[in-house]
């Protein structure tokens, strides 16, 4: 959950709350004790993360449908477009088979973990990028370069419907 989205999830607790007419002390004494003012306190600022099963029985002890203390889109910040780095796979499979081998077996098994052997790009994170860098002696930078001298890595951004 990012910071911007437990900030107003911990609005929505709030505005419940107030509704209820409880302070965070009521709550704490309503509760005898189960809901502590400081964690819900810190959940209402976006301080603290509150899980799922949490948020569920909040819901529970205000007596309203988990859905109520979700944000509606409109009250969200707009996400931020983070590129995607993505290796193409086709272009992958022509790279030099002596400096290539090892992001093979990589990428084979990553196919394999998401049951995805039909693709012809992988998406990868920023720490596979460094992982593979480091497997490769090499710093990030460096790795990406040679990576782009294969013609293998491409950065992309989603759309703005599109899930990241």
């Amino acid at each position: 959950m990012s910071r911007e989205y437990a900030k107003a999830v911990g609005s929505r607790l709030r505005a419940i709350r107030i509704q209820q007419g409880l302070s965070l002390q009521g709550v704490e004494q309503k509760s005898r004790g189960r809901w502590k003012t400081a964690a819900v306190g810190s959940y209402e600022r976006g301080d603290r993360m509150i899980s799922v099963h949490q948020l569920s029985e909040l819901a529970g002890f205000y007596g309203v449908p988990v859905s109520a203390l979700l944000p509606n889109e409109d009250q969200l910040p707009p996400r931020e477009r983070r590129p995607r780095t993505v290796l193409n796979l086709e272009k992958l499979a022509q790279a030099p088979p002596d400096t290539s081998a090892l992001v093979r077996r990589w990428v084979a098994q990553i196919q394999r973990q998401r049951d995805d052997y039909a693709g012809h790009v992988l998406s990868i994170r920023d720490g596979d990028l460094r992982a593979l860098a480091l497997l490769h002696d090499t710093t990030p930078q460096e790795f990406a370069d040679r990576l782009r001298s294969w013609g293998v890595l491409e950065t992309t951004f989603p759309e703005p419907d599109e899930p990241e």
